[in-house]
């Protein structure tokens, strides 16, 4: 699948402030400086459409982007964000979760783990938590271009060995570099091929 429009269409911090025009959604979420913005530009080659920053817990609403005018990319806040104080944790938490609970339109979503690094206990957690609700998830590793190519086969060999000691089976899963385009062609097909069934 190719991206040839890439809108804005609105942020929001409750499920009934989406758009109006209800559409298949894939959201991406993940620690801070994980590189979700950077990522989100990649896929859609528009290298201005999600702001990125240094600071972590920029992004604190829920971004929708118009994909091909078929479905929307969604930019969800992070999690994990140690940083920041209690209240404004709690919020951010109440808005990821009160979307993701509460999307009807959420077909998937991708959980961003950075390549070079053991999966941390936050990410296990989500993980975990989205394994209880029965949301489906796919997890893309970013930052591939960090390292060289056998540390981050043993690394990413790593990673998904530890989520198999506590699933059964691997979620759908992809390396990505928004440096290289790595994944972009693999992570857009991906979406392209779930959209054909709906």
């Amino acid at each position: 699948m190719k991206v040839t429009k890439a809108v804005f269409a609105g942020s929001s911090t409750r499920v009934g402030q989406k758009p109006q025009l209800r559409l298949p959604e894939f959201a991406f979420i993940g620690r801070s400086n994980v590189g979700k913005s950077s990522l989100i530009n990649m896929l859609t080659g528009n290298g201005k459409l999600a702001k990125t920053s240094q600071t972590p817990g920029k992004t604190q609403l829920v971004n929708h982007f118009l994909i091909n005018d078929k479905w929307y990319l969604v930019d969800l806040p992070g999690y994990g964000y140690a940083q920041l104080p209690d209240k404004e944790r709690a919020k951010l938490r109440h808005i990821i979760w009160d979307y993701i609970n509460h999307s009807e339109e959420l077909v998937m979503l991708m959980v961003l783990i950075d390549s070079r690094h053991p999966m941390q206990e936050v990410d296990l957690r989500f993980i975990a938590e989205l394994g209880e609700k029965g949301i489906p998830f796919g997890l893309v590793f970013t930052k591939a271009d960090k390292q060289g190519v056998n540390a981050l086969q043993n690394q990413v060999t790593q990673n998904k060995e530890r989520l198999l000691v506590d699933w059964e089976e691997l979620p759908p899963c992809f390396v990505s570099s928004s440096v290289t385009g790595l994944g972009k062609e693999e992570i857009l097909n991906y979406i392209g091929s779930i959209l054909t069934t709906l």
